[in-house]
């Protein structure tokens, strides 16, 4: 196992943006961002997959990836505890992702799906003021035909979760051999069972491991090992279709993002390091 990691940290530090800016579109933009370690994650947060920005008091809801407690964590930007919110009538199957909803609720994405084998997955719609009323969004896949579904098409596993106008947007990770362009579906943000379908897609060499919204709408951040793909949003319609910069930001396993603001972000890694990501 830790050779593999070694293996994986090699993989991630030689990272570049050139097949994506060639195949997609992008262009690199690191030189516009400083990019600061800001923190360390308490220890409560073992494995911190969901980071979703509270403004009105400048902290973070995070939670821990697969089987761990089914419990949000109040952090700030330097790591440290503020809070805890259990949710003993949850059960974190895989949890992978935060969204917020202005500033009422928080959204936690039971999306994980490594083995593509999970026929319904769930949303929970969390208010923080009142923990016991949670509203569960179930879904499955339009275009998932088998379970699990085959090497070539394992595109049905997702790390990234956001919201928009009463709506949720995820975006797959792509597991498939040979790789296939990721996927954006859209679900509306409310309890029931729903069936979404892909309404768009983007080649992307890396895994997507997570997503998150500007404050103003206008722009989305796409999270991969070692990288992090800006697009920018029009007329509020939220898709793959305007991409900008492709930033170079090779930090070991990261797989959080949150905007605090229209152009800064932050970002976390499984080994609880955090990050301040800044335009110059």
């Amino acid at each position: 196992m830790a050779f593999l990691l070694f293996l994986f940290s090699i993989k991630v530090a030689l990272c570049s943006c050139r097949p994506d800016n060639s195949r997609s579109g992008f262009r690199s933009g690191r030189s516009q961002y400083t990019v600061t370690r800001v923190g360390t994650l308490d220890k409560v947060v073992r494995e911190s997959s969901g980071l979703a920005y509270r403004p009105g008091r400048n902290t973070f809801w995070t939670h821990n990836d697969s089987g761990g407690r089914p419990t949000l964590y109040e952090i700030t930007r330097d790591g440290t505890l503020v809070d805890s919110l259990p949710l003993p009538s949850l059960k974190n199957t895989d949890w992978e992702a935060l969204a917020r909803q202005d500033t009422s609720a928080v959204f936690i994405g039971d999306i994980g799906n490594n083995a593509n084998a999970r026929r319904q997955l769930t949303i929970y719609r969390v208010d923080p003021r009142h923990p016991d009323d949670i509203r569960r969004i179930a879904f499955h896949y339009a275009d998932q035909r088998s379970f699990p579904a085959s090497k070539d098409t394992r595109n049905f596993d997702s790390e990234a979760l956001f919201f928009r106008d009463d709506r949720l947007y995820i975006i797959s990770k792509n597991r498939s051999v040979p790789r296939r362009p990721v996927k954006l579906y859209s679900l509306p943000a409310v309890p029931g069972s729903h069936t979404p379908a892909p309404v768009d897609s983007v080649s992307l060499k890396s895994m997507v491991t997570d997503a998150d919204l500007s404050p103003d709408g206008r722009t989305l951040a796409v999270l991969t090992y070692g990288k992090v793909f800006l697009f920018t949003v029009e007329n509020k319609t939220v898709t793959f279709r305007k991409p900008t910069l492709c930033l170079r930001i090779p930090r070991g396993q990261t797989e959080a993002v949150s905007f605090i603001n229209a152009t800064d972000f932050v970002m976390t890694n499984e080994s609880g390091k955090v990050f301040l990501i800044r335009k110059k």
